[in-house]
């Protein structure tokens, strides 16, 4: 048998495992990665002799095999995890989030009972709150282009249903409304401090209605989505930016706080996707009883997904 004869540049493990570590390279911050590439590579190695023990321990599978645990991490080494932070960029950005956001938690000091909730989104829009506080044809004027914004979100939604035969998004509302009325009754929010009415906002002349979460957000996210999904990006664009200048609208009216914006963009998404799997769920149904015509969905399905 004949036996490599070793580089200089490489160290073995107690295992035999070959460790390359560059004795070259000058400087003690090379010294100690190369030091580090060799502790992961003892550790993993006793930890995989370790699992696999203790898998062994098990007994066998039914070819006889010997039962072996080997974890996924066993086989991550420095490289690996600077290449999969690289190639997800995203999740490592949310962990660095999630720590961050775990030192506020519990470094920030919580708002006392008698005071007014925080909102960030009223410290942001304050100065157009005074503005509008002092100019009130400004507000109704600003109240009338809203509601007729949300008239254009109903007629969309309706229009799908009854002119083009697609009631996906009629669903998305309906379960929508059904859930913001629940969550809506189950917690009562107080109206915020210094709220700006209009006889001619939505609803109208109810100014005792639910907060969590804003359905003029959700009902715009549902007519959006819907426009994308049937490739009407010019008009899906149209009504994203009307969607963000109607949240700075309640936000400086004190119409929603923003944990109702966030929460309605979200309900939107979500509620699209639960109408999707109910009318999937349903034109399956169909097609097995051979069903020839649904007013509420299309039982012929489609390309667009």
């Amino acid at each position: 048998m004949q036996h490599r004869r070793r580089n200089p540049e490489e160290e073995e493990t107690q295992r035999g495992e070959v460790v390359y570590v560059d004795k070259k390279k000058k400087g003690w911050l090379k010294s100690l990665r190369s030091l580090l590439f060799l502790y992961v590579a003892e550790t993993q190695g006793r930890l995989r002799e370790y699992c696999y023990c203790f898998g062994s321990s098990m007994g066998l599978n039914g070819k006889g095999e010997k039962l072996g645990v080997y974890p996924s991490f066993m086989g991550w080494s420095i490289p690996y995890l600077i290449g999969a932070a690289k190639f997800h960029p995203l999740p490592v950005l949310l962990g660095g989030s999630l720590l961050f956001f775990m030192a506020v938690e519990y470094t920030l000091v919580m708002v006392s009972a008698g005071s007014e909730p925080y909102d960030v989104g009223f410290v942001w829009t304050q100065g157009l709150h005074d503005l509008l506080m002092q100019r009130p044809y400004l507000n109704s004027l600003l109240a009338a282009m809203n509601t007729a914004f949300v008239g254009l979100q109903t007629g969309y939604i309706i229009w799908t249903w009854l002119v083009e035969g697609r009631g996906r998004p009629t669903i998305a509302a309906l379960f929508m409304f059904t859930c913001r009325g629940i969550l809506g009754y189950s917690t009562q929010l107080p109206l915020p401090q210094d709220f700006l009415g209009s006889g001619v906002d939505f609803p109208v002349g109810n100014v005792s209605f639910f907060l969590f979460f804003s359905g003029h957000v959700a009902a715009s996210v549902i007519a959006s989505v819907d426009m994308k999904r049937m490739k009407r990006y010019h008009l899906a664009s149209i009504f994203d930016t009307l969607n963000v200048l109607q949240s700075v609208r309640l936000l400086a009216t004190r119409g929603h706080y923003t944990i109702d914006l966030a929460a309605g963009l979200g309900a939107g998404w979500l509620f699209d996707s639960l109408a999707g799997k109910y009318e999937e769920s349903k034109r399956n149904l169909g097609q097995k009883e051979d069903l020839e015509y649904d007013p509420l969905i299309n039982l012929q399905p489609t390309s667009i997904k």
